[in-house]
């Protein structure tokens, strides 16, 4: 096997050592770039129509909240009716457990698993189908944007380009070949289209769509800043806790559907691609390997019947809800095989599905990054190219989201799908498309200064609320705190929370797909939290994940409300009993002030938590339970991966981790060091007690030596130390796993 190998990996590494000589030799003949120069935009933002008639009546609904004692809910032990369905059913079962298999181990020799892991050409592939790019190689992006620009300046046609990116990703079987053919042709005609008119080159490329982690170069094209109006900024108070006993609005928050209509149950599970659990992807070669009937740990998106089960299961249990935030992403994660006319599909049959389940419900929905098709490409109004525009999709959700917003909403809907309601008196939503802040559009390549004048809107929508006494929340998909939202973008929205911290009292996004926050601090003083992100769990269980969703209290109408978020509930459904009962249960997995004892959702409480997670560790393996929604299959957190999710729960900016986190790694790293230090100590001390004791006399001969077996197990032990105090140095220089993304 390795004989195979080894040719492809060598040719790979000729062409970009081609490379690097062609651009270190003579002239060449080359086509001349494109001189691309953005298009005016005449928006005028004071024009557009303001939603300023309230769009929910009061219905005096008498929500009861959660109890704030806490108590220990056990997943294992739901109600009688369950134990007694369940011991029905127990011998006849034929759902399969899906979970604990082994992930496939390299079979390469190692000098060649080193080589792939270095250029991480499978990770870069896999990461630009699913737009997740926590970990992607800032080598590997760089070799293959100098790759496609030098092809693009030699000369080279689009289908020529378009065929070797082809071949390398079959070749280096980064990919099958379906998935290659794919990629290439839908991600490659817009991705030369941008490059043959940007004037960057790889560096600023990278450091663009990956960020910090591939260096933070200074580009005139991508740094810039809004304009605040000249009114003052507003005294600031503390947030009193909302009065208890008041009334409040319950909120259903719904977050990355990701519905598939091809999910199989029993079809192949453990397909090496990025999307399985499809008749397409064959039979399972194991009894495991098979798709369950309610969905899959692995790499598979939610099955028709776990969405009805779960809609009817909300539409019983909370018949009460007030209305409904819904952050996007519809589309299953085949993001090599979709078109304009699927999503649209999905789009509608989700949005019908919704609408008859929830009657007389208001929904207020919010964009996500898998809508579009290819995934991740939204370009800006001024594209107004027939086969480039987004006009497609951004008219159809006009069409689709006018059964539950007014009419006022239709022009920015249209032209950037974003909008503003004001839901009651003095409480407005607003729906940001967080899409263009997503470092993954190749499109803000060109230009990425306030695309759609999105912020600008944003600030005046902020300032016109603020001179009306309005609280906001504040609806979106990708967290600005995310490593796959702009530098750029997500600095400037940071600033604008500052400034109208007193009226954005709760915001809410998702796309992670994990149950968890983000705290917003004062630019000037990161002692004092200043608002709070809250950010829901996916439906979909891709991947590792059990399906979920957030029931919200927020306070309601009364004299001295604060629209803050009273308490919240997170419910789950647990995958791997549904699938082996055949009998899913969804139940409430905590309640958030009883389970961290809380004495309120404020962004000092939200603070104060962290903290206490930073000393606390059974306090923070508790939210590490609750962030991955209790599934069986969640990996171990070790200090590391402890520093990073309170470090994600710190950063409302992205790719500015050093600035907020330093504190809360340095006292994990404190209370880290005293294990460190025992075992280094223990191997000093060892180590002496041997040197003193003189040299092991040689036994392998036979003769002369002792022959206690105290003698080889102390040696053993020595030896086992040394290579547990490696691992622990070593493991300092790893690199840190971000979040994922849907």
């Amino acid at each position: 096997m390795s004989q195979y190998y080894f040719p492809i990996v060598l040719v790979f590494l000729m062409e970009l050592l081609r490379l690097v000589h062609c651009n270190s030799s003579g002239p060449q003949q080359r086509r001349a770039q494109v001189e691309w120069q953005q298009p005016e935009d005449n928006w005028n933002i004071q024009t557009v129509p303001r939603s300023v008639h309230p769009l929910l009546e009061n219905q005096h609904n008498d929500h009861q909240l959660p109890p704030t004692s806490y108590q220990m809910i056990d997943s294992n032990n739901h109600d009688e009716k369950l134990l007694k369905r369940l011991m029905e059913i127990k011998n006849n079962a034929t759902g399969r457990t899906l979970f604990g298999y082994n992930k496939e181990e390299s079979h390469l020799p190692p000098l060649l698993t080193k080589t792939i892991k270095y250029f991480n050409l499978q990770q870069v592939a896999f990461e630009l189908e699913t737009s997740v790019m926590s970990q992607v190689s800032c080598t590997a992006c760089k070799a293959g944007a100098g790759l496609l620009q030098h092809y693009i300046k030699s000369g080279k046609s689009k289908e020529e380009i378009i065929k070797t990116i082809y071949q390398y990703c079959v070749n280096l079987k980064i990919q099958s070949p379906r998935v290659c053919e794919g990629v290439s042709q839908l991600f490659g005609v817009e991705v030369i289209y941008v490059l043959k008119r940007v004037t960057i080159g790889p560096d600023e490329i990278c450091s663009f769509i990956i960020g910090d982690a591939c260096g933070d170069i200074y580009n005139p094209y991508h740094e810039w800043e809004v304009d605040f109006p000249p009114v003052a900024k507003p005294e600031v108070r503390e947030l009193p806790l909302p009065k208890e006993a008041a009334p409040v609005f319950k909120v259903l928050h719904l977050s990355d559907t990701h519905y598939d209509p091809y999910y199989a149950e029993g079809s192949n599970a453990d397909c090496n691609e990025p999307l399985c659990c499809r008749l397409t992807n064959g039979r399972p070669t194991t009894p495991n390997g098979a798709a369950g009937k309610w969905g899959d740990y692995r790499h598979c998106d939610t099955p028709q019947r776990t969405v009805d089960h779960m809609l009817n299961h909300i539409a019983e249990t909370h018949s009460d809800i007030d209305f409904i935030i819904w952050t996007g992403d519809l589309p299953p994660h085949d993001v090599w095989n979709q078109t304009k006319e699927e999503n649209l599909n999905v789009l509608k049959a989700t949005v019908k599905q919704m609408s008859e389940k929830f009657p007389g419900i208001p929904i207020f929905p919010a964009l996500g990054n898998h809508e579009s098709a290819p995934v991740n490409s939204f370009p800006p109004p001024y594209v107004q190219q027939v086969d480039s525009s987004i006009s497609w999709l951004y008219d159809e959700l006009d069409v689709q989201w006018r059964r539950w917003l007014p009419a006022s909403v239709s022009h920015t809907v249209r032209r950037g799908a974003f909008y503003s309601v004001l839901v009651r008196p003095g409480y407005r939503i607003i729906s940001m498309n967080m899409n263009y802040c997503n470092n993954k559009n190749w499109w803000l390549l060109l230009n990425s200064t306030d695309p759609a004048t999105e912020l600008q809107w944003f600030i005046y929508e902020l300032q016109s609320a603020e001179f009306a006494n309005e609280k906001v929340h504040v609806i979106g998909h990708i967290p600005p705190g995310h490593s796959d939202c702009l530098k750029v973008w997500s600095r400037n929205y940071y600033k604008i929370v500052s400034r109208y911290e007193s009226i954005i009292v709760a915001q809410f996004f998702g796309h992670t797909h994990f149950d968890e926050f983000e705290v917003f601090y004062d630019p000037h003083d990161l002692s004092r939290a200043t608002s709070i992100a809250y950010i829901g769990p996916s439906v979909t269980p891709y991947y590792d994940l059990n399906p979920g969703y957030r029931i919200y209290y927020v306070d309601g109408d009364h004299e001295d409300t604060t629209r803050l978020v009273v308490d919240h509930e997170s419910w789950i459904m647990n995958l791997k009993e549904a699938n082996l009962y055949d009998y899913p249960i969804w139940y409430k997995l905590y309640s958030t002030r009883a389970a961290y004892a809380m004495r309120g959702l404020r962004p000092v409480d939200w603070d104060g938590l962290v903290n206490n997670m930073t000393d606390n560790k059974e306090l923070f393996d508790l939210y590490y339970k609750h962030y991955w929604k209790n599934s069986p299959v969640r990996p171990d957190c070790d200090y590391e991966c402890r520093k990073r999710i309170l470090c994600d729960a710190k950063s409302g900016r992205s790719h500015d981790r050093k600035y907020f986190c330093e504190d809360v790694e340095a006292k994990i790293d404190e209370n880290n060091k005293g294990w460190k230090e025992w075992i280094f100590s223990s191997i000093s001390s060892s180590a002496s007690h041997h040197s003193s004791a003189g040299p092991v006399p040689d036994t392998s001969s036979g003769g002369g030596g002792s022959n206690n077996p105290q003698d080889q197990l102390d040696a053993d032990t020595i030896e086992h130390q040394h290579l547990i105090a490696q691992t622990v140095e070593e493991s300092r220089y790893q690199p840190s796993v971000q979040r994922g993304s849907g």
